[in-house]
């Protein structure tokens, strides 16, 4: 037993009850990007989350027990992802990453925006010329010290 089969164990009963993550949220008590996270093995459960996971994937107690293991972030299988959608979010940052970085120092200072102490949302944006994907990531920021 370990992480990776509880994730997929989850998302096999996510699939055969035709669960949606917004729902699955709910229950838990946070957001979808971070129960979705969760979920998905990037993030740890609380003893209380994990035991309303079990009672909605149907796990056992040891599987309840590894969703309250830090685990071992970063899911992607290779450095340059091969995901369309994934790839796209590569792309983003290569395209504009030293934009997103200039500009954060000039408004901030030498620092850099936290993964950890972070939020993210993820809405659909009806549009005439086609639904768009709207992405709010906010992380504190985090100045470098001079010691």
């Amino acid at each position: 037993m370990n992480r990776q089969i509880v994730t997929h164990k989850i998302i096999q009963a996510k699939v055969k009850k035709g669960m949606k993550w917004a729902e699955i949220a709910k229950d838990i008590g946070e957001s979808k990007e971070w129960v979705t996270a969760a979920c998905l093995g990037q993030m740890t459960f609380t003893k209380a989350q994990a035991e309303i996971a079990g009672k909605i994937f149907d796990l056992t107690d040891e599987e309840m027990a590894w969703l309250q293991i830090v685990p071992y972030k970063g899911s992607l299988p290779s450095a340059v992802p091969t995901d369309p959608l994934i790839y796209r979010w590569y792309e983003i940052v290569n395209v504009y990453g030293t934009t997103i970085k200039e500009l954060i120092h000039e408004e901030f200072g030498d620092g850099i925006m936290s993964a950890i102490d972070f939020s993210m949302d993820i809405q659909r944006e009806p549009d005439p010329k086609g639904d768009r994907v709207h992405v709010v990531l906010s992380g504190k920021f985090l100045p470098y010290k001079t010691y």
